[in-house]
């Protein structure tokens, strides 16, 4: 599929829209943190856990430390893990695909512990525990 010079220069103006934004400058990993630190052109400062990050999920120090940043400044790439963050969609809140995105969302919603289910489950504590399931219900 080849591309056409009007599509090449549509292309550069959004590259050139997205980086008057801010593009980043700087990229480190500090472990004292677990946190990827990303310096912008803007001045301003962003820092996330990697953990949070699906590409970057369970890497060790030594492979999230090695950063490299896109020749237009809007991704950043961790060569040892072939791993890549399109910085304009992090900026978004966007750290994975949306299915993995869903389960982590799906695994915390499922740890969170409202009053009432607090008193739920102080009030079965009292009762002796849950109730056992029956085979008709």
């Amino acid at each position: 599929m080849a591309v056409t010079e009007r599509e090449l220069e549509r292309a550069e103006k959004r590259m050139k829209a997205l980086r008057e934004a801010g593009h980043v400058r700087s990229a480190r990993y500090d472990r004292r943190s677990a946190r990827i630190v990303i310096g912008l052109s803007t001045g301003v400062e962003v820092a996330f856990p990697a953990r949070l990050a699906e590409e970057l999920a369970g890497a060790a120090p030594e492979e999230l430390a090695e950063i490299e940043i896109s020749p237009a400044g809007l991704g950043l790439h961790w060569p040892r893990l072939d791993a890549s963050i399109y910085v304009p969609a992090l900026l978004q809140g966007v750290l994975g695909s949306k299915g993995w995105m869903a389960a982590q969302l799906g695994a915390a919603g499922g740890k969170v512990r409202s009053g009432a289910k607090a008193a739920a489950s102080r009030e079965n504590g009292r009762k002796g525990g849950r109730p056992r399931r029956t085979a008709d219900g």
